[in-house]
């Protein structure tokens, strides 16, 4: 199962370091790692996901308590949060078939951002089921190079999960 955690932290120098060290000297793998400022100058905020199961999150959060930098630890997989995530996805395209991949990007509302002879270059953002199914649509053109972003989440103030909504 995967796992997303929150870790606020003092943001200084080698503090991804100590934080990345904690993983890779008990084995853990970490499969998203996005880092950035929070509101609070001199804070960052984490976003890692991650394999594994309730017992090795709480062992990872016990030993990222030790590490001098870290603030505050979330393990919010089952909290309600908004979770975006960020692709760039270039897709050969030759004239003949650009106009089916600009209704694919309006269908999804996604961005085109560059555009040659030969290629279309896609800026997408959402939840990370948009990016997958946007993905597997686009296979069938050719897919050049993908570059994505880990993803991003923050708890709903509300505490409603939307993504419980969407099957009512």
């Amino acid at each position: 199962m995967k796992k997303t955690l929150s870790i606020t932290v003092h943001n200084e120098p080698g503090v991804l370091t100590r934080i990345s060290t904690v993983f890779s000297s008990r084995g853990f793998n970490i499969d998203s790692i996005a880092v950035g400022p929070t509101e609070h100058s001199g804070v960052s905020k984490i976003i890692l996901i991650l394999p594994g199961d309730n017992q090795t999150i709480e062992q990872i959060t016990k030993q990222l308590n030790k590490v001098i930098q870290v603030i505050e630890i979330k393990d919010i997989t089952a909290r309600p949060c908004v979770e975006r995530e960020l692709m760039l996805v270039k897709v050969s395209s030759s004239p003949n078939i650009r106009s089916e991949i600009v209704n694919i990007v309006d269908i999804f509302r996604a961005k085109i951002v560059d555009i040659s002879d030969f290629s279309t270059t896609i800026e997408v953002t959402g939840d990370p089921g948009k990016i997958t199914t946007i993905l597997n649509i686009l296979k069938p053109y050719k897919i050049i190079e993908i570059v994505r972003t880990g993803k991003i989440s923050i708890e709903r103030e509300l505490g409603i999960n939307s993504e419980i909504l969407r099957s009512i």
